[in-house]
């Protein structure tokens, strides 16, 4: 299952969390069909989301869609911290 990996600094959690909560239609309309949030015990100004996909297309539409639109807005991605790293990751076969 393709998987949207996004990880960035933040400059406010709550700022973050909700400006993530409002965006719940646009990740459920994109094809978003598991999420998951993380943040390092030693850094609380850092995320990690990973969001999966049921199509590749639809991951890397979702990637784009972040880039050209969310990001350069601030009034659209608040308490965001620097640039993202996003990445689509797909699983591998790790039998021996």
């Amino acid at each position: 299952m393709p998987t949207l990996h996004i990880e960035h600094a933040i400059t406010d959690r709550d700022t973050w969390l909700g400006a993530f909560a409002r965006f719940a239609d646009a990740r459920k309309n994109a094809g978003v069909v598991s999420q998951r949030v993380r943040q390092p015990v030693d850094d609380a100004n850092y995320i990690f989301i990973d969001l999966e996909f049921e199509t590749m297309p639809a991951a890397e539409a979702f990637k784009t869609f972040l880039e050209t639109v969310i990001w350069r807005s601030t009034d659209l991605s608040p308490g965001l911290g620097g640039v993202p790293i996003a990445r689509v990751l797909e699983d591998l076969d790790a039998a021996d």
